[in-house]
């Protein structure tokens, strides 16, 4: 399918013990036995072997002692004749080998290239390529088992019976809403909308695992917001276990939202303390300020709302309001150390169901507890061992093709309209199939491939 052969620098750059240098097509391998002479005849050599030899240079001088291993096609990565240079972690000399293999007529690998031509040429599916990516950018060990799942095949065998099932009853309803007069059993519509709310289920359980996937790579977005001086800046400090925000008596010390990372139960925490809120800044800095925070909080996953529970109770500014009743928050009652001014009933009465939990940032009281409820806020039923690695493009097309499904869903138990029913079913299939990268889009391979780094 690739007529040319690509080379790149698949290792970090930077000194190390050994760099890597890999070169993918169909003149890999003549194009590597001529750049590293071996003390094994290059006739002789077997592939998957490592040999020992000289990197050369222009002249045939050496460069560097190296070990150069061939994997023939198919049973290679990219699926192609692949070679690689292993040789000392030097920048200079892995930059010298990578600048041969071009030399020699190698084109320079653009990001990704190597896992979108394993793609390609069918050695992984397009959720296993980005499983790929989540392995390289894993943080933590339950990311990195929940990207190992899904470069397995998890997700796939998950999502490929969810569409077979739904390609199987596509088929049934589209023939006989087209061929009425065929000798071709008729569908109830019960029996319709019960299967389809069995898929609604199946697609519902694998986005909770998808979600879980997604927090577990990507962290769960925390914006810590409340009027001046309540403990916004000295909780960060808290939770962190360092004085990363500077904490004052003095209101609105926090003029730019400040964003720091720490893990609970193998999911990132990304904390953002943002500026005091109140009805007339102090300044136009703190203008700004709080015009950041209003982005922080919109941004968010999860708000958590501070109040000093040490100090009567003062009602918020409305637009506050509206914006957390609608979206997973938390009301943290800080200074619990001191005397209480007021309790969750007060509460209740601003924002009815609201979480509250009782701190102490200065005691660092109430801490796990308040960790606990973020991560179980947004998780949901999602486990940490059923995670699958998930981009949020994945993720998106699960939602889709969910939300297809409940509105032809509503249709049919309504209007008794198998039409409209069929064609719900029509858009999720093909939202799986972007899922799976079963559509032939150049601009989604493009975009999904661009995220990875050269050499891999």
């Amino acid at each position: 399918m690739f007529g040319d052969t690509i080379a790149a620098i698949s290792t970090a750059w930077g000194d190390a013990g050994i760099s890597i240098i890999r070169m993918s097509g169909p003149d890999a391998f003549d194009f590597a036995k001529s750049l590293v002479r071996t003390f094994t005849p290059p006739e002789k050599m077997k592939y998957r072997i490592m040999y020992n030899g000289s990197l050369l240079d222009e002249s045939g001088g050496p460069i560097d002692q190296v070990l150069l291993v061939l994997f023939q096609a198919p049973k290679s990565y990219t699926g192609e004749d692949l070679a690689e240079i292993h040789c000392h972690g030097g920048s200079l000399v892995a930059q010298r080998c990578l600048e041969r293999c071009l030399q020699k007529g190698c084109r320079h690998a653009d990001p990704g290239e190597f896992t979108r031509r394993a793609y390609e040429n069918g050695r992984l599916d397009l959720s296993q390529a980005e499983a790929v990516n989540g392995i390289i950018h894993a943080r933590s060990n339950e990311a990195l088992r929940a990207a190992n799942r899904t470069l397995q095949g998890e997700l796939s065998r998950f999502v490929r019976e969810i569409y077979d099932e739904l390609l199987g009853l596509s088929a049934e309803l589209e023939v006989g809403i087209d061929f009425p007069e065929e000798d071709v059993p008729y569908i109830e519509d019960q029996d319709v909308s019960d299967r389809m709310e069995t898929l609604i289920q199946d697609l519902g359980d694998l986005l909770d695992r998808c979600t879980t996937g997604y927090l577990l790579r990507e962290g769960i977005r925390v914006a810590l917001v409340g009027r001046p001086n309540v403990g916004k800046s000295s909780l960060l400090n808290a939770l962190l276990r360092e004085s990363r925000a500077i904490v004052t008596s003095i209101p609105g010390t926090t003029r730019d939202v400040i964003e720091e990372v720490f893990t609970h139960k193998g999911i990132p925490l990304r904390l953002m303390d943002t500026a005091g809120l109140r009805e007339t800044p102090s300044d136009e800095v703190e203008a700004m300020g709080i015009e950041r925070t209003a982005k922080a909080i919109d941004e968010s996953d999860v708000v958590l709302w501070i109040l000093d529970g040490s100090e009567p109770l003062e009602i918020p500014d409305r637009p506050l309001t509206e914006k957390l009743s609608g979206k997973p928050h938390i009301v943290a009652l800080n200074k619990s150390d001191l005397p209480k001014a007021f309790d969750e009933t007060d509460i209740a009465k601003l924002l009815p169901e609201s979480w509250v939990i009782r701190i102490s940032a200065q005691e660092k009281r109430g801490l796990d507890e308040l960790k606990e409820a973020i991560v179980d806020l947004v998780s949901g039923t999602g486990t940490l061992d059923a995670g699958l690695n998930a981009t949020a493009r994945q993720v998106e097309e699960i939602r889709e093709a969910i939300e297809s499904l409940t509105d032809g869903k509503g249709a049919l138990d309504s209007y008794s309209d198998q039409t409209l029913a069929a064609s719900s079913i029509r858009e999720a299939r093909s939202a799986l199939e972007r899922l799976l990268g079963l559509q032939d889009d150049e601009a989604l391979l493009d975009l999904v491939f661009s995220r990875f780094c050269v050499g891999k």
